[in-house]
């Protein structure tokens, strides 16, 4: 088993974080990445020609890796907010078609299509939560509901952020493709953990920040888009996104066509010279400790906490319902007043998430972080 890798971070003994899922610490290498960067920008005379080159093929590479793409067919981004932007532009869904959402998924896959509804002429269908947690099951009913509007889109999280519910994408996936629909997937809580793999898939866009699983800064996303959609138009009009447009040669703009591929849909201002090396380093860092080895780390740390909490007045889910990475607790009664504060006076760290504490370790977590979050919860929640 993949041993913790508390020694790579720079986390106190003292400290018990366990909410990976909120924010990831930086990896000490991530950090020093990210100093290099500063120094870099404060004499960019000494800039070295080519770098901003390097970086970007380096971070698109190390994204494609955790998801198994070909990198030319990921996007340079900010957010998850913008890939799916980029989506609902490119994409047209069918009037008098349904969108599919889960309830409570992040605001990220829903709200762009809300705001579409009414002027595309399609509805909005959202599917609730289920009182087993099978999030999976309940998908692929409504997918396939007699008598229903066809389904036009489905724009899912792999991982429901709150309840921390793994979609099996691969049963979603293959249901979609039935129904001739179209599928977007917000890896956030899946990317660089999960068997993520788009050849498999064939999701038509897939997008995933790097500051939370993949330990590296705010500020950077990755798109991936399926070839069947490399010929739309990006949200911006940026340069770096046409066949020939130099600030280095006359004329400036020789060929301002598209680029044939998903590079057309980099944001602008793409030339992140401390946060995107950073992302970069994160990023390889996860990928060479590999998505099964961590996935057996931590689904064992969450057993080990769900075994340590029974019988303390919570519910947990089903393992087999459950992501292996995030454990949320839910309370019959409602969550003890002031919980989460007074876990956090003791330097234990968790997030409360519509009304459940969420417990999400990392590979920086060990059974020590475990039993003392069961020690620590059982005495302030009792």
């Amino acid at each position: 088993m993949l041993p913790s890798q508390r020694a790579l971070f720079d986390i106190p003994g003292h400290i018990c974080y366990l909410a990976a899922a909120s924010v990831g610490p930086l990896p000490r290498a991530v950090k020093a990445a990210g100093e290099v960067g500063v120094a870099r920008k404060a004499q960019p005379w000494a800039i070295e020609p080519g770098n901003a080159h390097t970086q970007f093929e380096r971070a698109r590479s190390a994204a494609a890796r955790l998801i198994n793409a070909d990198p030319d067919d990921v996007a340079l981004i900010s957010s998850v907010s913008y890939g799916v932007a980029t989506a609902g532009k490119v994409l047209t869904i069918p009037a008098g078609s349904r969108v599919l959402l889960l309830q409570d998924d992040h605001s990220s896959p829903v709200l762009e299509w809300r705001g579409r509804a009414a002027a595309q002429g399609f509805t909005i269908e959202v599917v609730a939560r289920p009182d087993d947690g099978d999030w999976t099951t309940a998908l692929l009913a409504a997918i396939d509901r007699p008598g229903a509007p066809p389904v036009g889109l489905a724009p899912i999280s792999s991982v429901h952020w709150a309840d921390g519910g793994a979609v099996d994408l691969d049963r979603i996936a293959a249901a979609l493709k039935a129904h001739g629909a179209r599928f977007v997937i917000d890896a956030t809580h899946g990317a660089g953990i999960m068997d993520l793999d788009v050849r498999r898939l064939d999701p038509d866009f897939l997008v995933f920040p790097t500051y939370k699983w993949v330990l590296g800064p705010y500020g950077r996303a990755f798109l991936y888009v399926a070839k069947r959609w490399q010929d739309g138009v990006p949200i911006e009009q940026a340069g770096s996104g046409r066949r020939a447009i130099s600030s280095e040669r006359a004329p400036y703009m020789r060929d301002t066509a598209y680029v044939a591929n998903a590079r057309r849909y980099d944001m602008g201002e793409r030339d992140h010279y401390i946060s995107l090396e950073m992302a970069s380093v994160g990023m390889e860092l996860v990928a060479s400790w590999g998505s099964e080895a961590i996935v057996e780390r931590l689904r064992m740390l969450t057993d080990r906490l769900a075994d340590g909490l029974r019988n303390s007045g919570v519910l947990v889910s089903d393992p087999k319902l459950r992501a292996p990475h995030i454990l949320s607790l839910r309370f019959p009664n409602g969550m003890p007043d002031g919980l989460v504060d007074r876990l956090a006076a003791e330097n234990v760290f968790a997030t409360p998430r519509l009304g459940m504490l969420r417990i999400s370790p990392h590979v920086y977590n060990d059974e020590a972080d475990v039993d003392r979050f069961v020690a620590v919860f059982r005495r302030l929640a009792a």
